[in-house]
């Protein structure tokens, strides 16, 4: 067991870095004016996550904080334990060892719960820490039953298929078989923290597939009778028209497993065996949020911050979809966000809601583009604008011309690397002296895959490798690591993605290149001359430091030059 900690939580979450010291007293403030627990109001202010709080009430009460996410079901534990009890005390029992029985719970500290605990059980009871929400769905998973998640739907499926489901039956009320399978199929994308879930329909049956750190896994197929019910119970839950298959179709949702809540963004899109649909899953749960956590470099840290704390200029990011800008930019909100300054951003859409930050969403059939929004944010009287995407010169042009007028914004482009932000934006039909004297820095990035914990192990990479890594004459020098692949990671030997990163700090060199529209190749070397470590470069770190394999090293950076 570890120590425990009498430091006041707020303190500690100061000390941790989790918070600031500005962010403490603006929660203080609303914890006197509500009479909450602290804690409670630093999360709905979305200063911190709940996990940030956990994980310090574990500290202080010295115990181990356990993340439920990827807990196998041990059936002798939750056997123990009726899932009413679990709910009503928010706690969940996750392994039977013995005579000692473990259970997660958000309120360590409760003594009385844990004798009572070993009076009904009869084990010796050894608590751990874990989120209320975490728990609430992990009881919703638990106690599903001991079958696997596969077999389950299959189960669902077939009883679907017999039921002949019809158009009354995709109500959230209905207990029919079908209701229950969509569910399924949700919960077991959730337990797998994929990102997109996809159901193809092909000839003789629907496939369907998740994107898990990046990579799309098959999972069950369903039976082909069930395309049009299982498209159907999809639309109601999106508030689509379920009459309408021509054509393609945008909706959302939420979906609930205890009191954790998941955004989904649902797409239609037809094709000749039938209409394809594509679930993005935004977990408010998972997301972290905060500079320090992000897995920069301390170099690159110290870059991104030193730009961000500027009162005035452009800031951007870029990547493909899905590398995890968003994230990367509402942490510097975060980071920047206090009572003396108004932040306002325009996205599509809103992904996540910060409070004490005024998002606007895009609405183009409104009439609402980033254009227009810029220009009415420009009369909010701000300090601080976070635009969601500069797609076209407009918006490039609203954009500079706030950052000229003593504005901090922030915005994404569509770049392979960060120099090539620069030529991006000239070629948008913007005079290049406007982009040298606006844009003050340039963050890139990907996310790559990290090696799973349980089945890491060391290895010789090939000498193919090493040249492709540069490395070739340092044989011997380094350890490497990969994943073996195991049940906690399905195979994968993967577990998890972390951010690599590419910090462009422009200066005066950079600003007079931009200017003389040079060219993003040679604008990059001269950056690296300065001292910016590449997205090559910090994949290797990663690699170097076991957080990650040369082979992805290699599949998200390599090039071939």
């Amino acid at each position: 067991m570890a120590m425990q900690s009498t430091q006041p939580l707020g303190e500690m979450l100061v000390s941790m870095g989790l918070i600031s010291q500005d962010q403490l007293q603006i929660a203080v403030k609303e914890q006197s004016r509500t009479g909450s627990r602290l804690g409670e109001v630093l999360v709905s202010l979305g200063f911190c996550g709940e996990e940030d709080i956990s994980s310090v009430v574990a500290r202080q009460a010295g115990v181990e904080m356990m993340d439920l996410d990827k807990r196998k079901v041990d059936q002798a534990a939750i056997n123990l334990i009726d899932q009413e009890y679990a709910k009503s005390n928010k706690l969940v029992p996750i392994k039977l060892d013995g005579d000692t029985l473990t259970v997660a719970m958000d309120n360590t500290f409760d003594v009385m719960l844990t004798d009572q605990l070993q009076q009904r059980t009869g084990k010796f009871i050894e608590v751990v820490q874990a989120t209320e929400s975490d728990i609430l769905a992990a009881i919703e998973i638990f106690y599903l039953g001991a079958g696997k998640d596969d077999e389950r739907i299959e189960q669902l499926a077939l009883q679907t298929e017999r039921a002949g489901e019809s158009e009354g039956d995709l109500t959230e009320e209905s207990e029919s078989p079908l209701v229950k399978l969509v569910d399924q199929l949700l919960i077991k994308g959730i337990k797998s923290e994929c990102t997109d879930i996809h159901f193809e329909p092909d000839t003789n049956t629907i496939r369907t597939r998740y994107r898990v750190d990046g990579i799309l896994h098959q999972g069950p197929a369903l039976p082909k009778s069930l395309q049009q019910a299982l498209t159907a119970r999809i639309k109601v839950m999106s508030n689509l028209n379920i009459a309408e298959s021509r054509l393609p179709q945008d909706g959302r949702f939420r979906f609930f497993m205890g009191k954790r809540q998941i955004d989904l963004r649902v797409s239609t899109f037809p094709t000749v065996t039938g209409e394809n649909v594509v679930m993005r899953l935004l977990d408010k749960a998972k997301v972290i949020l905060g500079l320090d956590r992000l897995g920069f470099t301390p170099k690159n840290l110290e870059r991104f911050k030193k730009a961000i704390s500027r009162t005035s200029g452009i800031i951007l990011v870029t990547g493909p979809t899905g590398s995890g800008k968003t994230t990367t930019l509402y942490s510097a909100l975060t980071y920047l966000n206090n009572s003396d300054r108004k932040i306002i951003t325009l996205e599509d859409p809103v992904e996540y809601e910060i409070p004490l930050i005024r998002q606007g969403q895009i609405n183009v059939k409104a009439g609402f583009t980033y254009a227009a929004g810029m220009r009415s944010i420009l009369r909010q009287d701000p300090d601080i604008i976070l635009v969601g995407e500069i797609r076209d010169a407009e918006t490039a042009e609203i954009a500079i011309q706030a950052a000229l007028t003593g504005h901090l914004v922030f915005s994404t482009l569509h770049t392979n690397d960060s120099a090539g932000s620069f030529p991006r934006l000239i070629d948008m039909g913007i005079e290049s002296f406007l982009v040298s004297s606006s844009v003050i820095c340039v963050l890139a990035q990907r996310l790559i895959r990290k090696i799973c914990m349980d089945c890491k192990t060391v290895y010789e990479p090939t000498e193919d490798d090493l040249e492709k890594l540069g490395l070739k004459s340092k044989t011997g020098k380094y350890t490497f690591y990969r994943g073996s692949g195991c049940d906690n990671c399905s195979g994968t030997g993967y577990q998890g993605r972390c951010a690599i990163y590419e910090v462009l700090s422009v200066t005066q060199k950079i600003e007079n290149m931009i200017l003389e529209r040079v060219d993003g190749p040679e604008i990059k070397k001269a950056a690296i001359e300065e001292g910016m470590a590449t997205l090559f470069h910090d994949a290797l770190i990663k690699a170097v430091n076991g957080q990650t394999s040369i082979e992805e090293v290699l599949r998200v950076t390599y090039t071939g030059s």
